[in-house]
């Protein structure tokens, strides 16, 4: 198992990616920390874990809420003894045109999306620095690579993780802190629930696979970067998304 004895704190894992990326971290052998909003869907997602034989503890976490996450980052390393891989995965959609978008709605989504994913590396990091290693995976977008229309506020903010994750591999590479990002592309989630039939279909047509990506094959990708087989893998901006930028 590519994760034995590890240990993960995977924001936004009570559903979609986060969810799968618990399960799939699970089954190679991490312990991890369900992190997230709803309590109910926190305690579902622990249950089923466990039922499997995995190990699992939950803990709600708003990721704009420093002293919150700086709490569960303290007991998390202090119940398993080190904090080995993060996933910022938590993320929010609040999507409209330019000329229509609030303010509210812009900063919404950068607060949860950008300074989330600030938050929760700047309070993990030392726990890392002081074992000497650790991998930290954040969820950015091709929206994120090439924008999209509507989507100011959630383009912003996934470019900015890339930003992140640039600027961290080289403050942490040498520490022995792996940084790194992945840009899913249209991945069948609830988020894409409201969208009409027809907008899925040309969706579909624009990756050269001709369906949407799942969320288990993200969670693949995050496992993947996660593990010590992506161990000289520091920097990078992992596009998965069925080659829709061909």
């Amino acid at each position: 198992m590519r994760l034995a004895n590890k240990i993960a704190i995977i924001t936004g894992a009570a559903n979609g990616i986060g969810l799968a990326t618990a399960r799939k971290f699970s089954t190679e052998g991490a312990t991890v920390a369900v992190c997230d909003l709803n309590l109910d869907q926190i305690t579902q997602a622990v249950h089923e874990i466990r039922a499997t034989g995995g190990q699992a503890q939950g803990f709600q976490l708003n990721v704009t809420d420093r002293p919150q996450v700086n709490a569960v980052m303290a007991e998390v390393a202090q119940t398993y003894g080190r904090i080995d891989i993060l996933i910022n995965n938590a993320g929010i959609t609040k999507d409209a045109r330019l000329v229509k978008m609030t303010e509210e709605q812009f900063d919404d989504v950068i607060d949860v999306n950008l300074k989330g994913v600030f938050h929760c590396t700047q309070a993990v990091v030392p726990y890392m620095l002081n074992q000497g290693k650790g991998a930290i995976v954040s969820a950015s977008s091709v929206v994120g690579l090439y924008g999209n229309f509507g989507q100011t506020n959630y383009a912003a903010s996934k470019f900015g993780v890339i930003g992140f994750t640039k600027s961290w591999a080289r403050e942490l590479g040498a520490k022995g802190i792996r940084v790194n990002a992945v840009c899913p592309g249209f991945i069948d989630t609830h988020i894409l629930s409201t969208i009409p039939e027809n907008v899925l279909e040309t969706m579909r047509e624009r990756s050269w696979m001709h369906r949407l990506g799942t969320p288990e094959e993200m969670a693949n990708v995050y496992a993947f970067l996660a593990s010590d087989e992506a161990s000289y893998i520091n920097g990078t901006a992992l596009e998965a998304s069925g080659g829709i930028s061909l």
